[in-house]
């Protein structure tokens, strides 16, 4: 829940220390935190105020 409240401050334009990076290709509209090894891919739905967490897994498996 830390990770993805950084996230939502970060998109707002304030300096977190956060890696947080907008997804390409098939993952479009989805937002993907990394945390070590863990991958967190999410969308938010900001007129609502919603966070749809997609997938919480490791790197080599969240992709396929």
């Amino acid at each position: 829940m830390y990770y993805l409240s950084q996230s939502i401050k970060k998109l707002q334009g304030e300096n977190t220390n956060v890696d947080l990076r907008k997804m390409k290709g098939e993952w479009d509209g989805f937002f993907r935190i990394r945390t070590g090894k863990i991958r967190i891919i999410f969308k938010i739905n900001f007129p609502i105020k919603q966070i749809y967490i997609d997938q919480i897994d490791y790197r080599g498996d969240v992709y396929k």
